[in-house]
């Protein structure tokens, strides 16, 4: 009826932002607050008409979805929406938004930081410093630098181009690799990713998650980067062979790697954590207050254009606006 609040089932936690942008205008329900989930999303999903999603633990396939029959609208917080299920979506009428643009420059800079750290070997002269290492003998000179290499860029999408522009700054030369050429980059591209690691000695790998990216960096890849390579991954732990990344690592077939994102989250590779030579960052993307709570603030600002029957603000590409 008009007038009425719509049913909004938030998955994820009592975040300030949310709940200050979402509880006044729509009746919202907690999912993971609920002992018996299952018994929960009985007695709610008939009435649901859109899903916050703030908890990327949760998926969001099509036997999900399908327990909401009303269901309009999911709202996803973050850039990558592999843990939802959009094309089964976008063919049921229900439109997916992610929360893109508002991160692209804490990512990047992110990315600059891990790969700064790897080459550089910075964590691991701070740890140098810390156990009093430093009174007795210099940390020894690194062998890597940035100023003879290549940087391979997988992926060139907002982040991409972000993280490129910094890399031209630090005067690094940059080509890359994607599905498709990108209108007005004007760095080589390369059809063909094989071909791009031989040429290149660094790979900075940020491409969303998901089955047409799913190990995409693999053991023939880290052999064609060669001995003096660098994987800096900034995407998702899927996109990379692990196994096949730390056979890499333990044989020298690649000089090192900067991980800020592992294949089962937040479990990491015991292996991975007991290699020295190698920067692990626990997910760190846009991991600041101020980001955050600009992503929360669109997945608010998401539903409530929804709720007042206005257009979606951040559709993904599954399901576009007007819908087709």
């Amino acid at each position: 009826m008009a007038g009425e609040k719509p049913d909004v089932l938030l998955v994820g936690a009592r975040k300030p932002v949310l709940i200050g942008g979402l509880e006044p205008k729509v009746n919202l329900h907690y999912l993971l607050e609920a002992k018996d989930q299952d018994a929960f999303i009985k007695s709610v999903g008939d009435k649901i008409r859109a899903i916050a999603v703030a908890y990327m633990a949760n998926k969001v396939d099509a036997n999900f979805m399908q327990r909401f029959p009303k269901l309009e609208q999911i709202s996803s917080f973050g850039v990558g929406y592999d843990y939802i299920d959009a094309k089964w979506a976008g063919a049921h009428g229900i439109t997916v938004t992610n929360t893109p643009e508002v991160l692209n420059e804490e990512v990047a800079d992110t990315a600059l930081g891990l790969l700064l750290c790897t080459v550089r070997e910075f964590p691991q002269a701070e740890r140098y410093l810390r156990a009093g290492k430093w009174v007795d003998k210099q940390y020894p000179l690194t062998k890597a630098t940035l100023r003879n290499r290549t940087v391979g860029m997988v992926g060139m999408g907002r982040i991409g181009k972000a993280i490129a522009r910094r890399l031209e700054a630090f005067g690094v030369p940059v080509v890359y690799h994607s599905r498709n050429p990108q209108p007005g980059v004007s760095f080589k591209y390369y059809p063909k990713l094989l071909d791009m690691a031989r040429d290149v000695d660094t790979l900075m790998v940020i491409v969303p998650g998901g089955a047409s990216t799913q190990n995409m960096i693999n053991a023939e890849v880290l052999k064609a980067l060669g001995p003096n390579g660098i994987l800096i991954n900034m995407a998702r732990g899927s996109v990379v062979d692990e196994p096949a990344l730390i056979e890499a690592l333990k044989s020298r077939t690649i000089y090192s790697a900067g991980l800020d994102v592992f294949a089962k989250e937040p479990q990491v590779p015991k292996e991975l954590i007991e290699m020295d030579h190698i920067v692990l960052f626990p997910h760190l993307g846009s991991s600041t207050e101020v980001t955050r709570a600009a992503m929360d603030q669109l997945v608010v600002d998401n539903i409530l254009a929804w709720a007042a029957g206005k257009p979606p603000l951040s559709p993904v590409p599954e399901t576009p606006w007007p819908r087709k």
